[in-house]
């Protein structure tokens, strides 16, 4: 899973944790962990989604501006298919 710079801190505190994706099929699966910077995504759950419901909050929610911000950057290649990924973000270990 890639986010943009601007959302990275926000994932990392916790302050987002579902993202609209537009693929052909998921990228992600529930239960998979994928890398970031630091740490890693522990994806939570993948579910279809209509466009009609992704709603100006849920786009806030999730880090941006509003619908057409967040559609600018959801779509991926040449995906239709909407899909609400729920996620937290998993620290790197200490070493001791």
């Amino acid at each position: 899973m890639i986010f943009t710079k601007r959302l990275r801190d926000r994932v990392r505190r916790g302050e987002i944790a579902f993202r609209v994706f537009i693929w052909v099929l998921p990228d992600v699966t529930a239960g998979h962990r994928y890398g970031m910077e630091e740490g890693v995504i522990q994806v939570d759950s993948v579910l279809p989604v209509n466009l009609a419901d992704v709603t100006a909050e849920l786009a806030r929610e999730s880090g941006f501006k509003g619908v057409v911000d967040l559609l600018k950057v959801a779509k991926h290649g040449r995906g239709e298919n909407a899909y609400l990924v729920r996620f937290h973000y998993v620290p790197p270990r200490t070493k001791r």
